[in-house]
């Protein structure tokens, strides 16, 4: 009778702790390398947090700690949430150097055309061509930013020959390897960095998104901002990764994985995407309040800029045929999927 009752009160235990775990709420720790300024915290983050929330009834929710308040550098955001430092991360892809190649396509010169329609490409990329490269984590999203932009503290950017001599900050190995095709020599830092080095003279000037630039002082630090002509393809763009640790997702009760996974993959990435696209007009409007003067490079200078740089199409593509890809056919691949969603 004991050995009876006993087994029915550890069955009723082990029954009421699958139920408990089932209804506990989970907070997850979500951590990234920008203010909480930034369009990338306050209209990306704050707001797919916010329906995980909505979603889930309250059971799912975020602890959002920007400027890596949980420690570590940028370029260790992933290895974090692979380590499990923290539950999901939002960082570059191009911050941890050569560690995913055949996501840098995205990143080659004129490769873009809108940050929506490259990043549902991006997120199709990574399912056909790159998954491997992400095994360590779970990725919940990847997208791109608006067009980059060149940004100068002394010096107008008008010309090709105007690239000569300046030291430009750049995100990427691809954008870095550009800037140099282009004459400039190129400096790579994470973007928080940009401010500090502009102010003392490191560099002459960055190239980064309008979206961004007001989160790190560009309408006081920069006189003038460069664009390009928008009917062209963008002179370069940069993936960003929302990737959660595996054994966190792993862990996760049915009805709460099911809400995460309604708020990822090639929509969501889509929608990132254009919420980066809409920054870069209120970004843009603060740097012209602050009296940046911004000028237009035309299509018929852009072609020039474009020749200058096509060559790391093809040294992009003979590195990856070293790594056993076929670098040609997912440079295809990557321009045929932005096509394909570019309307």
């Amino acid at each position: 009778m004991y050995r009876r009752m006993l087994g029915i009160a550890v069955a009723a235990t082990l029954f009421g702790g699958v139920s408990t775990v089932n209804a506990q709420d989970v907070t997850l720790k979500v951590h990234h390398f920008l203010g909480p300024q930034a369009p990338q915290h306050a209209k990306v983050l704050v707001p797919w947090c916010d329906r995980l929330d909505k979603e889930s009834g309250g059971k799912l929710k975020c602890q959002i700690y920007p400027a890596m308040q949980l420690g570590g550098t940028p370029p260790q955001l992933y290895d974090q949430a692979k380590d499990g430092v923290a539950d999901i991360i939002f960082t570059l892809a191009g911050y941890a150097a050569n560690r995913f190649p055949r996501m840098e396509v995205f990143e080659l010169p004129f490769m873009m055309t809108n940050a929506e329609a490259t990043s549902r490409a991006v997120w199709d990329y990574y399912e056909a061509n790159a998954k491997d490269e992400l095994k360590e984590t779970h990725l919940l999203a990847a997208f791109v930013h608006g067009p980059g932009n060149i940004y100068t503290a002394k010096k107008k950017i008008e010309s090709l020959a105007d690239f000569r001599g300046l030291k430009l900050r750049a995100p990427t190995r691809q954008t870095n390897k550009m800037l140099a095709m282009m004459g400039a020599t190129p400096v790579g830092m994470p973007v928080p960095a940009v401010p500090e080095a502009l102010s003392k003279g490191v560099i002459d000037g960055a190239v980064i998104p309008h979206e961004v630039a007001p989160s790190i002082k560009m309408d006081e630090l920069a006189k003038f901002a460069a664009e390009t002509d928008r009917s062209f393809n963008a002179l370069y763009t940069a993936v960003f990764l929302v990737s959660m640790n595996q054994a966190k997702y792993d862990s996760l009760p049915a009805d709460l994985k099911k809400v995460l996974d309604a708020n990822s993959g090639g929509e969501v990435s889509g929608l990132f995407g254009r919420t980066m696209s809409e920054a870069d007009a209120a970004g843009r409007e603060k740097l012209v309040a602050g009296g940046v003067a911004i000028n237009t490079i035309p299509v018929a200078e852009l072609q020039k800029w474009q020749t200058a740089s096509a060559e790391l199409d093809n040294q992009w593509a003979k590195d990856m045929d070293g790594k056993g890809a076929d670098g040609k056919a997912l440079v295809k691949a990557a321009q045929d999927l932005i096509r394909k969603y570019t309307k």
